[in-house]
């Protein structure tokens, strides 16, 4: 079409225009790297995955004796003391999300490397999904923050985040890295190139 999208703003500009006059990010019609830095990224978050949830994530000192909890812990303690509805959403957010992010960046990766039965359209809505809920997989780095700050009773109680603390938002940050890196510009070149196969088959 003549035509090249900005992929921080979107708008369109005439090809060949090499910097958007809207926001000034560089344009390029397509990433040729997008797909090494998307399972560069990918492979670091998911190692870093497997230790966030080994490790305590946060650690709880009285004055007779220190309490560790990982992540699944946590949750299962507050269930046992009647919380379900935050334990519901601590398992959600830190294990549901992630998980799902790993499977949804990776189908995408390799929907557009080999032919995949799911339409253009569908692919471009998990895109965006990804992308907006990347930032709220960091709920559990926020609890930790904000009771480790409010919880400093000296030598009566105090709460100090774990090992797991870092591994975790080091996943949460190469996940959304991944996801960012990913053009989603291939979804649509990809359909392009098997399409006029496809069409081919069914005249035969």
């Amino acid at each position: 079409m003549g035509i090249v999208a900005c992929t921080r703003c979107t708008k369109a500009w005439p090809l060949g225009t090499q910097v958007c006059g809207r926001c000034g990010h560089a344009l390029v019609s397509r990433d040729r790297m997008s797909l090494q830095r998307v399972w560069a990224f990918w492979v670091l978050g998911v190692i870093c995955y497997v230790p966030a949830n080994i490790y305590p994530m946060l650690k709880t000192q009285t004055l007779f004796q220190v309490d560790e909890s990982t992540i699944i812990g946590g949750a299962v303690e507050l269930a046992t003391h009647g919380n379900l509805g935050i334990a519901a959403i601590i398992l959600f957010a830190s294990v549901v999300i992630p998980l799902g992010k790993f499977w949804a960046v990776a189908f995408l990766a390799l929907s557009v490397q080999q032919p995949t039965g799911r339409g253009r359209h569908q692919r471009q809505v998990l895109y965006e999904i990804v992308e907006y809920i990347g930032r709220w997989s960091m709920i559990d780095i926020f609890v930790v923050a904000i009771l480790s700050s409010l919880v400093q009773l000296n030598t009566l109680a105090s709460i100090h985040p774990g090992t797991a603390a870092m591994f975790f938002a080091l996943s949460v940050i190469f996940t959304m890295l991944a996801a960012q890196a990913f053009d989603s510009r291939m979804i649509w070149d990809v359909q392009a190139k098997t399409k006029p196969t496809g069409d081919r088959g069914s005249e035969t």
